[in-house]
C-alpha cells in the first residue's frame, strides 16, 4: 500500500504531562482513517503535529512525502485542516468566510466548487448570515467547506461531530464518504466509538499511545470472551452482583443494560443466570450479542492498564 502519512515515533511532553508517546501510525493514500479515543487520548496534540502547528519532542512524520518540520511551507498547502474548535471568522458572513480562505490559497470559490456544492446548497440560503450565528450543524459544514477550498490532498479533521446533533453527524459523514471518492485522504478523530464502523481502518488511542490499529470488521475479533447483555429492573443491584459473579471478566453500564463478558471455558449464559438466581435476582433479561468498538475499547483499556 501506499501510504499518504507515515508517522514514526512521535512523542510529546507537556512540562509532566505525557501528551503522546511513541506514536507509529500509516494512513494508505484515499483511505478514510479513524483515531478513535476519549477527551484527553492525545488526538489534538497530535493534529496540531501533523498540520506543522507543534514541533514533536521525537520521532518524525511525513504527508505525501513531504517531512513535518523541514517542508511546512509546502505541507499548509496540500493539507485541509478543521479543529475540533470553531475557528473561522465569526464576524464575517458564510460567503465572506469562503471567499477569504480561497484567496488565501490563491483559489476562486468558482474553481473547486465541485467539491462543496453538495454542502454549500445547505449553506446558501444562509449565506449573508455572520458565522457565529450559525447553528452547531451549519458552523461544521461551513468549516469543512473552507477546508476543502483549495483542494487539498490530505483532510484532516479533529472531533468534527463533537456537540453536534445525530441527523447532522450522519450527514456529515455522508459527505466524507462522497468526498473520499475524490481520493482525498482523510484522518479523522472522534470521540463517538460508532462512528468507527464508518471509517476503512481505525486506531484506538488511550493517554497518547496507540492501542490498536485495524479495520472496523477485523478489530471485533480481537474481543476476548464472550459478552453478554444483561437488563433487570434493579440495575445497581444486578451490577454489583454480576460482579461478584465467578467467571465474570467485566462488567459495565451501557445504556439500560449491563455489558458483561465472561470467560467462556470457566462460564456460560445459564450459569450466570442461575448464580444470579441464587442471589435473588430471578427475573433477569440475558442474550448473548457481538462485540462494539465500545467494548473492544473498553477491553483493551483494562488489558494496558493493567
Amino acid at each position: 500500500m501506499e501510504y499518504a502519512i507515515e508517522i514514526e515515533g512521535i512523542s510529546k511532553r507537556y512540562g509532566d504531562v505525557q501528551a503522546l508517546q511513541q506514536i507509529d501510525l500509516r494512513v494508505g493514500k484515499g483511505e478514510i482513517m479513524g483515531l478513535i479515543g476519549p477527551d484527553g487520548a492525545g488526538k489534538s496534540t497530535l493534529y496540531r503535529i501533523l498540520t506543522t502547528l507543534l514541533l514533536p519532542d521525537e520521532g518524525s512524520a511525513s504527508l505525501n512525502g513531504y517531512d513535518i518540520v523541514k517542508d511546512y511551507r509546502h505541507l499548509r498547502q496540500i493539507l485541509g485542516y478543521m479543529p475540533g474548535r470553531f475557528s473561522l471568522y465569526q464576524d464575517l458572513t458564510v460567503e465572506e468566510n469562503l471567499e477569504f480562505f480561497a484567496t488565501i490559497f490563491g483559489t476562486t470559490i468558482k474553481e473547486n466548487y465541485h467539491l462543496i456544492e453538495e454542502i454549500y446548497v445547505q449553506l446558501e440560503p444562509f449565506k449573508d448570515r455572520q458565522a457565529g450565528n450559525l447553528s452547531g450543524g451549519m458552523k461544521q459544514k461551513l468549516a469543512l467547506c473552507c477546508a476543502l477550498i483549495h483542494k487539498p490532498e490530505i483532510l484532516l479533521l479533529d472531533e468534527p461531530t463533537t456537540g453536534v446533533d445525530p441527523v447532522s453527524r450522519q450527514e456529515f459523514w455522508q459527505m466524507l464518504k462522497r468526498l473520499n471518492t475524490e481520493n482525498i485522504t482523510i484522518l479523522v478523530s472522534t470521540p463517538y466509538m460508532d462512528e468507527a464502523a464508518m471509517c476503512d481502518r481505525v486506531a484506538l488511542i488511550q493517554s497518547g499511545e496507540i492501542l490498536t490499529t485495524s479495520t472496523p470488521a477485523n478489530i471485533r475479533t480481537e474481543y476476548q470472551g464472550q459478552l453478554l447483555s444483561l437488563k433487570s429492573q434493579d440495575m445497581y443491584h444486578l451490577l454489583k452482583t454480576t460482579r461478584s459473579l465467578d467467571g465474570v471478566m467485566s462488567c459495565y453500564s451501557f445504556g439500560e443494560r449491563l455489558h458483561v463478558t465472561i470467560d467462556p471455558e470457566t462460564s456460560n449464559l445459564e450459569m450466570v443466570q442461575s448464580a444470579l438466581s441464587t442471589k435473588g435476582i430471578s427475573k433477569v433479561e440475558i442474550k448473548p450479542i457481538e462485540a462494539g468498538v465500545e467494548d473492544i475499547f473498553m477491553q483493551l483499556l483494562k488489558r494496558s492498564d493493567a
